[in-house]
């Protein structure tokens, strides 16, 4: 009996591949990594085969791990990270690097975009953000700065169309990637005309839109014995791994929102129409026919805590390793020697660049308000802080197109730090709810692939396989100091956005 779907979810660092059976529960987990490449400041690049492969490599490791027969397998359900773009040529060859979100070469383009484009009516009807991420702006970078492979593109696709090609011999993208990428319309469904007239592209260059529902079969023979399956199994096209996190947490409902934090971090909530901000802060990507999901993401989440392991905690780190410890669970410990509120150090989390609330490839961190008695346990904290005021800062932006939050629930790497998930609770002044299931995108994906297959007529059921293993209650007696830290944070950022475009232009002579 054919019980069971493999989600493939295809990250920035690594690919999962995760065996859920119809109840919500994982049989199986295997994930496989890959380097990204950043030869420049503002490059973020991938091998495309490395990435296929892994993918492949991840779905035979979790078969061969289940202890499932192949037969087993209802389908394959695909999950990925937005905003990639890939140029193919006339046989479907790279001609480029899959050129990642974390990409800001075409950050001059923003401005091109708006001098000589209506941007938000762009952004209005696309629900993307004008922001370097965007693949209308890397479209309109690679035209401009390399005609060359620009005019021989036949193709201009997404990592995980490019994967769904070897795989089935298809070009499609979801609906939900499609929304991702500054070229489509929410409300027509369909590529919009002004975004392709903008990237100098006729849609004939990209690929097939379909629903998220969307089977395809037919898998390619020498694929399906790399995966370890029938040819006969088919896959679910699947949707963006942002708005299946909401799914794969059970927030998929206007009042409760959902909190990834990872490499990078958003706040999500689920709306049942195509909404946009007047100030431009959110997206709007679709999920299914009639669900769409309103949010803002950020650029800076764990890899910042990743930055102070290797940067800033060296000697902590090392020496948590060395007696068999988890070295970000030191770090927490230090974190904790300071107070809340770090003792008045306020931390701009903006090492990458930023996206929501900001969409400013062109800021950088800041430590503000170091003094000498300041010492390495405020430094921990005041990051991790930091990367919360960013959060909360993104919440009132989607709190404005949702209404308020009944709950919010975590996901996301963080997750696993006590430490961290309550700090975010006292910052936010709400309660923090963390589902059991923490790999949020996979389990959306299975849910979705049931889903599109029938066997799951609601996509409401998969709140049931979300259950709540903690709730963070916020901390009253810390209320007063996050609340006028959080003032001061948001006053910082509007004060220094002169200083920070000189900064980056004298970083990138």
């Amino acid at each position: 009996m054919k019980r069971y779907v493999i989600a493939v979810d295809i990250g920035t660092t690594s690919t999962k591949a995760v065996i859920v059976n119809r109840d919500g529960e994982i049989r199986a987990s295997q994930s496989v990594g890959y380097p990204l490449s950043t030869p420049a400041p503002d490059r973020a690049e991938q091998d495309p085969y490395e990435i296929l492969e892994a993918a492949a490599t991840a779905v035979r490791l979790a078969l061969d791990s289940s202890g499932i027969a192949a037969g087993e397998v209802r389908c394959l359900s695909l999950s990925s990270a937005m905003h990639s773009l890939i140029a193919l040529d006339q046989e479907d060859e790279p001609l480029t690097a899959c050129i990642t979100w974390a990409d800001n070469r075409s950050a001059s383009y923003v401005a091109t975009l708006r001098e000589q484009y209506d941007a938000q009516a762009i952004y209005a009807a696309t629900g993307t953000p004008i922001h370097p991420m965007s693949p209308l702006l890397k479209l309109m970078w690679l035209r401009e700065r390399d005609p060359g492979v620009f005019g021989r593109a036949r193709k201009f696709i997404g990592i995980k169309e490019f994967v769904l090609h070897r795989w089935f011999g298809k070009f499609v993208i979801d609906e939900s990637l499609a929304s991702a990428t500054g070229l489509y319309s929410l409300r027509e469904r369909a590529w919009h005309g002004p975004s392709l007239a903008a990237a100098g592209i006729s849609a004939d260059r990209l690929s097939e839109l379909v629903p998220t529902t969307h089977v395809l079969e037919g898998l390619r023979p020498s694929w399906a014995e790399k995966l370890g399956l029938p040819s006969d199994v088919p896959a679910v096209v699947g949707a963006s791994d942002g708005v299946l996190a909401n799914v794969g947490v059970g927030s998929i409902e206007p009042d409760s929102f959902a909190v990834t934090i990872g490499t990078s971090g958003a706040v999500r909530a689920v709306v049942h129409e195509p909404l946009t901000d007047p100030l431009g802060r959110t997206f709007c990507y679709a999920l299914t026919p009639g669900s769409w999901v309103v949010g803002g993401a950020i650029n800076n989440g764990g890899v910042l805590f990743r930055w102070v392991r290797d940067e800033l905690a060296t000697k902590e780190a090392a020496a948590a390793v060395a007696a068999g410890l988890d070295p970000y669970d030191a770090l927490t410990q230090l974190a904790g020697e300071a107070p809340a509120g770090s003792g008045g150090l306020v931390v701009l989390p903006l090492f990458a660049g930023e996206r929501a609330p900001y969409w400013n490839a062109d800021v950088r961190g800041v430590f503000f308000g170091l003094s000498l008695a300041h010492g390495k346990p405020h430094m921990v904290r005041a990051v991790l802080e930091g990367v919360g005021y960013a959060v909360r800062s993104v919440a009132e932006a989607v709190e404005a197109a949702a209404g308020k939050p009944r709950e919010i629930r975590a996901a996301g790497g963080f997750a696993r730090s006590p430490f961290w998930r309550q700090t975010l609770a006292d910052i936010i002044g709400a309660p923090l709810t963390v589902p059991d299931a923490i790999e949020s995108s996979a389990l959306g994906a299975a849910a979705l692939g049931f889903h599109a297959l029938g066997d799951m007529p609601n996509l409401d059921e998969a709140r049931n396989w979300s259950q709540a293993s903690f709730t963070h209650e916020p901390n009253t007696a810390y209320r007063a100091t996050y609340d006028e830290l959080f003032a001061i944070y948001k006053d910082l950022y509007p004060r220094l956005v002169e200083p920070f475009k000189h900064i980056v232009d004298f970083q990138n002579k």
